[in-house]
């Protein structure tokens, strides 16, 4: 009989930026209040970065090497970085290429996967098919964004949202039944201008009149994405239950993309979960973009032991979405361990 050759996490790494945006703060800034943003979103604070020196490269660069030093890993040994960002450093140059000088990954190639609140997800899925081809034997996934490069800090609808903040993952092969399992996607474009940033790109390159109109700041409608995400996470979760056999009894924690704690608590209650079975630190984080599920990996991964059974869920801009099956593995110990 052949063996399944999975794809499975060994270890994690993370990094937020140490100057805390308060609610309490973005009351001296736009015309709102923290009781107010608490019951509408779940979010407390979110950490922002301060240092215009310190870009997206920079984030993920901290949370590959704390990754590294935490699972004892050899930067020679890695293969490949994909970093999934809708903040790259530049237009041109990926931020992929980037982190490796930054890490000194001298064996490895970078490349950078964009689906926004969902990139994290997609590149994970491409990072495990590298590795169950054994094209590759090690590859780290990233999610990072530097949210504040692009959010109007006058918006009062959108600069309450979100943070900055990296997670990073390391995929290794197994023949033991751990690992990515099952992924289940979808896109939808024609949902683009409910939650974009307009200019910036090859559609509407910079100019002054892109500057002066203040599009290359996130916008989103709200209720739209509200309505769609829940729909959408909800949808995506219970088609992989049913193509792997399984009900949602049988799932011991839903790592959803921290976007709002209302579409967090909604999903998991359409799915039967607990409170204690949904893993949520958006109220500390804000919504970090690519960033959020890795960062929960992160937070939680003292919670997690070995053959867990995980959905992983997001929705983002695209509109994308979709949800993946994991079981947790055996994280590598540091050499201090």
């Amino acid at each position: 009989m052949r063996i399944r050759k999975n794809a499975v996490i060994t270890a994690v790494g993370g990094y937020v930026p140490d100057t805390v945006l308060s609610n309490h703060d973005l009351e001296e800034m736009v015309d709102t209040n923290s009781e107010w943003i608490v019951a509408r979103t779940g979010i407390k604070e979110r950490r922002i970065v301060n240092d215009p020196d310190i870009a997206t490269s920079d984030m993920a660069t901290y949370a590959l090497k704390r990754l590294m030093e935490e699972g004892n890993v050899n930067p020679d040994e890695i293969d490949c970085v994909i970093v999934s960002t809708s903040t790259p450093d530049y237009v041109m140059v990926s931020t992929g290429s980037m982190v490796c000088e930054k890490a000194g990954l001298k064996n490895a190639w970078g490349i950078d996967t964009n689906a926004a609140c969902s990139g994290f997800l997609y590149a994970l899925t491409l990072g495990a098919s590298m590795i169950e081809s054994g094209r590759c034997k090690k590859v780290v996934v990233i999610g990072a964004d530097k949210n504040s490069a692009i959010v109007n800090y006058t918006d009062r609808n959108t600069c309450i949202l979100f943070g900055d903040g990296a997670g990073a993952v390391l995929l290794e092969q197994t023949e033991e039944p751990v690992g990515l399992m099952d992924s289940f996607f979808r896109t939808d474009g024609s949902g683009k201008e409910n939650l974009i940033v307009t200019a910036g790109g090859s559609k509407f390159p910079a100019s002054q009149s892109t500057l002066d109109e203040k599009l290359h700041y996130v916008r989103q409608d709200g209720r739209v994405v509200f309505k769609a995400a829940i729909q959408g996470m909800t949808d995506t979760c219970n088609e992989v239950l049913k193509s792997n056999d399984l009900v949602s009894a049988q799932i011991d924690y839903l790592i959803p993309h921290q976007a709002n704690l209302r579409i967090i608590q909604s999903v998991g209650e359409y799915l039967g979960l607990s409170a204690e079975q949904v893993k949520v630190n958006i109220d500390r984080y804000g919504n970090t973009t690519a960033a959020t599920i890795p960062l929960c990996l992160w937070d939680f991964k003292d919670d997690f032991k070995y053959g867990d059974k995980m959905i992983l869920t997001a929705f983002g801009a695209g509109f994308s979405w979709g949800a993946t099956y994991l079981k947790w593995g055996t994280l590598r110990q540091s050499k201090k361990d």
